[in-house]
């Protein structure tokens, strides 16, 4: 398990999800691809491919779902057997360590029905040499006996739609990726998109929150609408035991501030990797197993949880002799970068940046 996969409870925006979330997201969870907000171009590509089934009378191809944790792969899976009128079975690949766990599946599905494959790529290679001709041509062959005396008796199987989600594609074989008839990949949300889905789980959770809150919560979600509703769900409780449970602007920053995630969305990791990264090492380039002993954290925990939000908000940078701050990283943290590198860091004059953390010709 990879320190993504276990990232700790006590972060708050995490994409992984904890069973207090799983328990809201099945209350928040929309039913059909009219309800769901963002990823227009899946849902208008998944959409016609689930008509078209319906037309022909026939189950429609396999889907693969892809992206990292927190999009809605597992609420699509959901939305395509609601949009066939057909039962859903869920289970994942780590759950199927044994060809014959895939078979007792397999064969007790009904004709039409979904299954939904969460984490595929951890399933097993002999499982996933059977779901191969599954996959194909509906059918598995069952080995019965051991030795030189073991028999495989074919098994028949019902039509059925194959839904598998992972958040690493590339760790799937081409012989697998190559047997699903549509793969959508899943984008992280635009600010806009999330602000309509904090406004929707507010209205089912009855929330009052203005715009301009739902906005700042957006803000700080990591473009992950899983996060936008658990931060949603902290500020509620903050508007409600400090305030008159009304959400604004202003009490949604102060609530998020007390759980320290800023305006970026970086919480205590992110922040502690970028304040060693800055005074400690002048901005870089340092070494990744040298910055992990510096915040205290497994390298692995650095690399997986941190970095890749830090990477994707061009706060820091991965090169072949270490890692490196940008200019916007010193900007976000108030501080100047040092005249030589490796030297330290001062506190920053405001004005000697913009908001992109770019200097200014008065600088």
């Amino acid at each position: 398990m990879s320190p993504y996969d276990s990232e700790s409870a006590d972060r708050l925006v995490t994409a992984a999800a904890d069973g207090e979330d799983q328990a809201v997201e099945a209350a928040l969870r929309p039913r059909l691809l009219d309800e769901f907000i963002g990823q227009e171009r899946v849902r208008e590509q998944l959409s016609l491919v689930l008509q078209a089934a319906r037309q022909r009378g026939t189950a429609p191809d396999h889907v693969l779902l892809s992206g990292p944790p927190g999009l809605g792969k597992t609420t699509l899976s959901m939305i395509i057997a609601a949009e066939l009128g057909a039962p859903i079975r869920i289970t994942s690949g780590p759950a199927i360590q044994h060809a014959g766990d895939l078979a007792a599946i397999l064969s007790s599905l009904a004709e039409g029905e979904v299954l939904f494959l969460d984490e595929i790529h951890r399933m097993s290679r002999p499982a996933e040499e059977m779901l191969y001709m599954a996959m194909e041509d509906f059918r598995v062959d069952v080995i019965v006996g051991k030795g030189p005396g073991a028999t495989a008796i074919p098994l028949e199987l019902p039509p059925f739609t194959l839904v598998g989600a992972t958040t690493r594609a590339g760790l799937l074989p081409p012989p697998l990726r190559d047997r699903f008839g549509f793969t959508g990949h899943m984008e992280f949300y635009a600010p806009a998109e999330l602000q309509r889905v904090v406004h929707r789980s507010a209205a089912l959770l009855d929330v009052r929150i203005d715009p301009a809150a739902a906005g700042e919560i957006a803000g700080r979600s990591r473009g992950t609408p899983r996060i936008a509703n658990r931060l949603l769900r902290r500020v509620r409780d903050y508007a409600q035991v400090r305030h008159d449970g009304v959400v604004t602007a202003e009490i949604a920053a102060r609530a998020l501030d007390v759980y320290e995630v800023d305006a970026r969305g970086l919480d205590r990791l992110d922040r502690a990797v970028l304040d060693a990264l800055l005074r400690l090492f002048g901005g870089g380039p340092v070494g990744l197993s040298t910055l992990a002993v510096a915040v205290g954290e497994e390298a692995e925990t650095v690399e997986e949880v941190a970095e890749p939000f830090l990477v994707r908000e061009g706060l820091l940078a991965r090169t072949p002799r270490g890692r490196i701050a940008t200019a916007a990283a010193w900007h976000h943290l108030g501080l100047v970068p040092p005249a030589q590198p490796g030297r330290g860091a001062v506190p920053a004059q405001p004005e000697l940046f913009g908001p992109d953390g770019a200097r200014t010709a008065e600088a």
